[in-house]
């Protein structure tokens, strides 16, 4: 029997394994968990205004949603590409499931006693939950086809997790910033027994929504015992990094992707975690919360459209010229909020959105496709960079408590330059043959 060790090849050469031609369901399967995170994901952009009221946050404070709930993603992406190593990608999903709906359990608790910090350790549990099953899913959807429609494929599941991040914040909006939430005067002049009340009843308005979610996470995770996933790669991997060592600096797309995947991330949660309270200024919109939370619904829901066409499009042009077109039209919308008002600006920066769709799965696959036996430690590499979540969006929220909101949007901006530079980088990306 002859092993790999007898007769090693370059790493970006490793032959991969046919791949079952019954992969089309497990291909599905997957794809619709991206749309069970980006639901989850997309509810903290709700909650961060809810928060901020409750809790009576500036808006630094208020971003510690965000910083927590990604700084899962730098933690955990590690030491979940070394379960999938280890237990292979089904088991992975069910643990990852297993740890979303005990973090979404925690926020009904949380709700009870309407402390801050137990609502960011219920996101902890429920962001790590997520991290697992994203640093799974990824690699999975890129390996399990044929690599010249890597790209394309891992777009249309983006599509489906913008499905999620568009319901979200209209049901968010619905069942939490619906409740009426008083003036900071107001709070003021309660008693201490009267504000413990009001935290109470307003906390508990988070309740419905992430008990209908655990129960939820926890049917998908039933129904995924059932299913038969095609065999994967993941042991016959193991057998080629025993014999080459990994470098990370070996591979300076992985390095440079990584990078762009902080930018990218960065910016479209620290937009989305402020669109609210920005659109519902006097000199934007000019309406209520619940009413700025549709315009993120169009915000998250542009993305889906861009995604669903995206991934037609780059089986046609190169997904680095994509990205490039993308992220320059994105710096000019969010320069046009910053220079903007009324509309004109609201409109600005909800089309963001649109053009916000390929760039996770397009920087993704142009960062891991030359990482043959290696595309696990990358995805748990590029998943660690999702960590910009939990910056970008602070240094935006502090920017803004030190000018405006307005300004603060110079910080996705730098992000969207750097993004830029990173597809003109990868001028030799893959064929679309």
């Amino acid at each position: 029997m002859v092993t790999v060790a007898q007769n090693p090849r370059p790493h970006d050469q490793n032959p991969i394994p046919k791949i079952q031609k019954n992969s089309n369901p497990a291909i599905a399967v997957v794809s619709t968990l991206f749309f069970l995170f980006g639901f989850i994901t997309c509810l903290n952009d709700v909650l961060i205004p809810h928060l901020k009221e409750l809790f009576s946050l500036n808006y630094a404070q208020t971003m510690l949603v965000q910083t927590t709930f990604f700084a899962a993603y730098f933690i955990v992406s590690m030491p979940a590409s070394k379960l999938i190593e280890k237990v292979g990608y089904k088991n992975s999903f069910l643990v990852g499931l297993a740890f979303t709906a005990l973090g979404c359990f925690s926020f009904v608790l949380a709700a009870k006693v309407a402390i801050y910090a137990v609502f960011l350790g219920g996101l902890f549990i429920l962001a790590s939950g997520v991290t697992i099953i994203q640093v799974a899913a990824n690699p999975y959807l890129t390996t399990i086809g044929s690599k010249a429609r890597a790209s394309s494929r891992l777009i249309f599941a983006q599509g489906l997790n913008s499905l999620g991040t568009t319901i979200a914040p209209l049901i968010g909006s619905a069942l939490i910033l619906s409740v009426a939430v008083k003036s900071a005067d107001e709070i003021v002049a309660l008693s201490t027994t009267e504000l413990e009340i009001y935290r109470s009843a307003q906390a508990g308005s988070v309740q419905l929504p992430y008990l209908g979610l655990t129960l939820f996470v926890i049917l998908i995770a039933v129904a995924l015992c059932f299913f038969k996933f095609p065999k994967n790669k993941v042991a016959f991997q193991n057998n080629l990094n025993a014999n080459i060592k990994f470098k990370l600096f070996d591979h300076p797309d992985l390095v440079m992707g990584t990078i762009a995947i902080f930018a990218y991330v960065g910016a479209e949660v620290a937009i989305g975690s402020l669109m609210i309270n920005f659109i519902a200024q006097p000199k934007i919109g000019n309406i209520l919360f619940d009413e700025a939370g549709k315009y993120l619904s169009l915000y998250w829901g542009g993305a889906m459209v861009g995604r669903f066409i995206g991934a037609f499009v780059t089986t046609k042009i190169k997904p680095n010229k994509v990205l490039f077109t993308h992220a320059i039209i994105a710096c000019a919308l969010v320069t046009s909020t910053i220079m903007g008002t009324g509309y004109f600006a609201m409109t600005c920066i909800v089309a963001v959105g649109l053009f916000n769709s390929i760039m996770f799965p397009t920087i993704f696959v142009l960062s891991t496709e030359r990482l043959g036996s290696f595309v696990e430690k990358g995805s748990g590499i590029i998943c660690m960079a999702i960590v910009g979540g939990a910056i970008v969006p602070l240094i935006q929220g502090y920017v803004a408590d030190i000018s405006n909101l307005s300004i603060s949007y110079i910080v996705p901006l730098v992000c969207y330059v750097y993004i830029a530079f990173f597809a003109l980088r990868a001028k030799n990306g893959i064929s679309v043959k």
